[in-house]
């Protein structure tokens, strides 16, 4: 799967946003104030996704394309290697968990303006 699929499919979202805080290869992605994907442009391209601890562990024994959150935390980050043959419809079905998952917890008033857009 490519990059900017996954990147075109991120910015569909309602609230989020596209930076590149670190490094010219490490686009960054948030719902209103907290991120919920950070991408490597480097190859092979992957993505870090945040994840239920349980589905966390799950996936990685599933898929060989699935490692700990690569500088995360380990316990709630997943790091995806895009080249690593999962079908796409699985990655943007995490795209989605991370998303919720964070929205879920962001600040009221945030959830008030996300609710709005």
């Amino acid at each position: 799967m490519d990059f900017d699929s996954v990147r075109k499919y991120c910015l569909t979202k309602k609230g989020v946003t596209e930076s590149f805080p670190f490094d010219e290869v490490s686009p960054v992605y948030k719902v209103m104030s907290k991120i919920f994907m950070i991408g490597s442009l480097d190859y092979p391209p992957s993505i870090n996704l945040k994840c239920n601890p349980e589905l966390a562990v799950e996936l990685r024994e599933r898929y060989t394309g699935i490692t700990p959150g690569y500088h995360m935390n380990k316990t709630h980050w997943n790091t995806i290697d895009l080249d690593s043959g999962i079908p796409p419809k699985k990655i943007f079905e995490w795209i989605d968990h991370s998303y919720e998952l964070v929205a879920a917890g962001l600040k009221k008033q945030e959830k008030q303006e996300l609710e709005k857009l």
